[in-house]
């Protein structure tokens, strides 16, 4: 077993550093996930080496929460390099994978890379070292392309995630929908790819009683709807907008947007001009940024959080507004269908039209009852997604591409 050993597992997160905050650059769900992994795996007694790229924001060459994570940041081009450019920096951050490990005499039983440019680092590395190479791309980009007219993607990441997926030992999927795209549009083998979801912290998003989240936060005693996320196109927010202008009736109803845009896309600002032409002024608040230990608040202030996006790989916000008791309304897409059970913790809507959604907001906003016995629910489903399960799988997984056995399931 992997935790009765003195070997590490490597996590691999090239372009952003998992101990960035949430809506930090490029941070996002992706960050959140290899920080609580590498936390959780550390929980069982495993070594974690998490590397990423030396950022202008990172003082220390190492550093972590635990005595059994390293947190290592290595040089690999310019500190503020910009996202386009980094896959010109990919040899100097595997060379510098391969002096931390030669220097330290550190022997890994997996390497596990998270996006496509660290699932090209890991290739490298994985062959330089013997270990096993498991890759989980968060997103994918013919998946995006599919899913959002006018999103586009490099065809060099494209091909790149090809060669990933071909060479990798095994690839972890958050949803069926995300393996049967890799099958469909990369040619993947599905016998090597593991169903794994993501995951979420329960004492960090646990219910807080809406009264007093709202008393908190300053509210003032309105019907919320709560949106959590990048502002970005791909996260559909018009749809929001929109479907709070469809409401029967607005009044009473605030809309909270918390995110922010920190890439300078300029969806923001166009959004905040959206609003204004829908008349929508007085309703939604722009809320910013909020750092994860305030999140479970607003969660619970919420009757509903939206997630209107065209796509999520699985959509860690929905997880984390049901471990807070709240449902959730959002777009049939990705992983969102295998988090939300529709018409048990929340709503899937098949079609972006903003009267179903509006219809399904008002369902739940008119009715206590439903709200409450949906926020059971949601809460009880989180429940079976916490980041120690997730962590005991993927020690599982490692386990059996070490000892060469067949990983079972995966064919269905």
């Amino acid at each position: 077993m992997i935790s009765d050993c003195t070997s590490r597992v490597a996590l691999i997160s090239y372009h952003t550093c998992p101990l960035a905050a949430p809506g930090q650059g490029k941070a996002g769900g992706m960050n959140v996930h290899v920080r609580e992994l590498a936390r959780a795996m550390a929980d069982t007694g495993v070594g974690v080496d998490v590397f990423t790229r030396e950022h202008d924001y990172v003082c220390d060459a190492v550093g972590g929460g635990s005595d059994r994570i390293n947190y290592v940041h290595v040089p690999a081009g310019p500190a503020d390099a910009a996202l386009n450019d980094l896959a010109s920096y990919l040899d100097d951050f595997v060379a510098g994978v391969g002096e931390y490990q030669q220097r330290n005499n550190v022997r890994y039983v997996a390497i596990h890379s998270h996006y496509w440019l660290s699932g090209w680092a890991g290739t490298r590395v994985a062959a330089a070292t013997g270990a096993p190479h498991v890759v989980t791309f968060h997103t994918l980009s013919r998946i995006k392309m599919q899913s959002r007219s006018g999103e586009q993607e490099p065809p060099v990441r494209q091909e790149m995630e090809e060669r990933i997926i071909a060479d990798a030992d095994c690839l972890v999927a958050f949803s069926p929908h995300e393996r049967d795209a890799m099958v469909r549009l990369y040619g993947a083998d599905g016998k090597r790819v593991e169903l794994i979801p993501c995951g979420v912290d329960l004492g960090r998003f646990r219910p807080i009683g809406r009264t007093a989240a709202r008393r908190e936060l300053g509210l003032n005693g309105h019907k919320v709807l709560l949106y959590v996320g990048r502002i970005e196109p791909l996260k559909g927010m018009d749809l929001l907008l929109h479907a709070a202008a469809s409401l029967e009736s607005e009044e009473g109803v605030q809309v909270l947007v918390v995110g922010s845009d920190a890439d300078g896309s300029g969806e923001l600002e166009r959004l905040h001009k959206l609003s204004d032409d829908l008349q929508l002024g007085h309703t939604v608040e722009f809320v910013g940024r909020v750092p994860q230990e305030r999140l479970a608040l607003y969660y619970s202030a919420a009757d509903v959080c939206v997630v209107p996006s065209f796509y999520e790989s699985f959509g860690l916000a929905a997880l984390e507004s049901m471990a807070c008791g709240t449902p959730v309304v959002a777009s049939r897409v990705g992983g969102l269908s295998t988090i939300v059970q529709h018409g048990r913790t929340g709503y899937l809507k098949s079609w972006r039209c903003p009267e179903a959604f509006a219809q399904s907001l008002e369902m739940i906003m008119a009715n206590e009852d439903l709200r409450d016995s949906m926020g059971r629910a949601a809460r009880s489903r989180a429940e079976t997604l916490s980041w120690d399960q997730v962590a005991g799988r993927l020690l599982a997984l490692y386990d059996r591409l070490t000892t060469d056995e067949p990983i079972p399931g995966t064919a269905d």
